[in-house]
């Protein structure tokens, strides 16, 4: 669909724009580097862009190039609403529905009257956008942004701040490149932007290699907070508010914790409940490997979604009601597991 419209959108982009870029609420490395990337590739044209980020996200994307010139809506919102008020464009990256911004966000983003355009990889699309660029086949929504720009007609536009932004977002949601939505045209992508000047050696230390004392701590409880449940290929972790506190926690500090649970020999599927005072909920994060779906895992019972492989969810009950309910539901999907687990032998 978008490529059809790609001369119009073309058209829209051929005369400077005042454009508002937004990721979803508490971005990761893909919403970042996709927004960022967009935002360098439009000022190369003089539009007068900006991202505007629902809320703040994790020192270890604060080195990304135009990091000091991202709005955060939650701290900036007078700012922020007039911005979108008056944006001739608005692009939403990495998300699919206005809700994943936030309420308050949310809000402002369906009143205002700028043409929409949607850059996405989850599933289920929500149908606001002029504009609809949704491929739930692709590794990340950075994938997406250096389509879009081939598709413009723009990858000499590419340089070396614009492949950084974009090389981070596939790097992440791709976890270092070993998920299934890696393909050979996700390798030839990022060989394009390490040609153009994208240093993958010091982008893998300034997300991976930044650990804090309190962090390593805090993932040593996580471990030992560890459970399984072998008869279900299944694994989980809590952390409760008095533990995140004990270790000094920060925004991103669990940040791929999840996956320690998955890498268990004959574990498929594996989550993380992360109790949340201040919102007054029970944060969780998926994962699984082969055929079992947490996002329609999420969907059905803790208000998320995501990817077949790795989805989010929450919940308004206790950390302990939250897990006995998980741990309930499991047999439910007893047969999905098991196969699963036989398939992966």
């Amino acid at each position: 669909m978008i490529k059809a419209q790609i001369p119009e959108i073309k058209s829209l982009l051929s005369t400077p724009k005042s454009i508002v870029i937004v990721p979803h609420k508490n971005p990761d490395g893909d919403a970042m580097g996709s927004t960022l990337g967009l935002y360098h590739y439009l000022k190369s044209y003089n539009h007068n862009a900006v991202v505007i980020a629902p809320n703040d996200y994790p020192d270890f994307l604060k080195w990304l190039p135009g990091d000091d010139k991202v709005l955060k809506f939650e701290s900036q919102q007078e700012e922020s609403k007039t911005l979108i008020d008056n944006a001739d464009l608005l692009f939403t990256l990495d998300f699919n529905a206005f809700h994943r911004a936030g309420n308050d966000m949310a809000e402002v983003l369906e009143a205002t009257k700028a043409t929409k355009i949607m850059i996405d990889h989850h599933q289920q699309p929500d149908d606001y956008a002029t504009y609809t660029y949704s491929d739930v086949s692709m590794s990340s929504t950075c994938e997406m942004v250096y389509n879009f720009i081939e598709m413009l007609g723009d990858l000499n536009k590419i340089d070396t701040t614009i492949a950084t932004c974009l090389y981070t977002g596939i790097m992440t949601d791709t976890g270092s490149f070993r998920f299934p939505s890696t393909t050979s045209r996700t390798h030839q992508i990022i060989g394009n932007l390490i040609d153009k000047g994208a240093n993958n050696s010091d982008i893998h230390n300034n997300i991976y290699d930044t650990n804090t004392y309190s962090r390593l701590q805090l993932l040593g409880r996580a471990m030992q907070n560890l459970k399984v449940i072998p008869e279900l290929s299944t694994a989980y972790i809590t952390l409760s508010q008095a533990e995140l506190d004990e270790f000094n926690f920060k925004k991103g500090d669990t940040e791929g914790f999840v996956n320690y649970g998955l890498s268990l020999k004959d574990i498929i599927f594996a989550a993380i409940f992360i109790e949340n005072k201040q919102e007054n909920i029970i944060k969780i994060s998926f994962r699984s490997k082969g055929n079992f779906s947490v996002n329609q895992f999420s969907r059905a019972h803790f208000n998320g979604g995501g990817h077949d492989n790795a989805a989010g969810g929450r919940s308004d009950d206790s950390l302990e009601a939250t897990v006995e309910k998980f741990i309930s539901i499991l047999p439910q999907y007893r047969n999905d597991l098991s196969q699963t687990a036989q398939i992966g032998h």
